[in-house]
């Protein structure tokens, strides 16, 4: 199926560049770049310092965004980050309650605000906090999936058609989905003719035996799932 006549160009979301070089060379070709911060544990994680000058290459090399994603729950913590590194766009990818959606809206009014809800057990963990959020101030929800063992982010586990058929009639706002995909998955998306679909947001496809994101994969990305045929100018 294809998406709704009239609807957004689908967005592309890579995640997890690490350097400038890395987000450079792949900005072309994605439409956001998500930049990994107090994500704790995390491989991909960024310091302050080095999140402005990655988010900096994403703005310079192409048409992407680059994402602040978190696992924060502090608005001044989160504002201050994302200020200093002039971002536009931050995705609260952990558990964090309504409340700290709202005090980050405050914070910064005129952010993207996304939120990642997960799918465990065929379920949405966030299902009776959705309508909170909204009136909290996410613009976009983006949903993922987590594991038993406490894994949210970049699993390669896809959300089960059936758990996303049940939770997309649920969404008060549109929705970016996440979960394994690759270019491969891109014919056929059934939940692409949902008004509320915005696009894919994808990590371990992008890149090449676990490597750095990969400029020929995310362009393979691209042209399945946007629908681009070369590079943007």
């Amino acid at each position: 199926m294809s998406a709704p006549a009239g609807a957004p160009r689908p967005l592309l979301k890579v995640c997890g560049a690490t350097s400038p070089e890395e987000a450079a060379a792949v900005a072309p070709r994605a439409d956001l770049v998500g930049l990994w911060y107090g994500v704790e544990n995390g491989a991909r994680d960024l310091t302050r310092t080095r999140l402005t000058a990655v988010a900096d290459a994403v703005r310079t090399a192409g048409r992407a965004e680059p994402v602040l994603v978190t696992f924060l729950h502090d608005a001044e913590q989160i504002s201050a980050a994302a200020r200093a590194a002039g971002v536009r766009w931050i995705q609260l990818h952990a558990y964090q309650p309504p409340a700290a959606v709202a005090a980050l809206r405050r914070a910064m009014p005129d952010t993207v605000l996304v939120k990642a809800v997960h799918v465990l057990d065929g379920a949405c963990v966030e299902r009776p906090f959705l309508t909170a959020y909204a009136r909290a101030g996410a613009d976009l929800f983006l949903v993922d999936t987590a594991t038993r063992g406490g894994a949210v982010g970049s699993t390669g586990h896809r959300v089960p058609a059936a758990a996303l058929e049940s939770l997309l009639p649920a969404l008060p706002r549109p929705f970016v989905l996440a979960g394994g995909l690759s270019e491969a998955d891109a014919p056929g998306r059934a939940f692409a003719a949902h008004p509320g679909y915005r696009g894919v947001d994808i990590d371990n496809a992008a890149r090449t035996d676990g490597g750095p994101l990969d400029p020929v994969r995310v362009a393979a990305l691209d042209r399945a799932w946007t629908g681009t045929s070369a590079a943007a100018p």
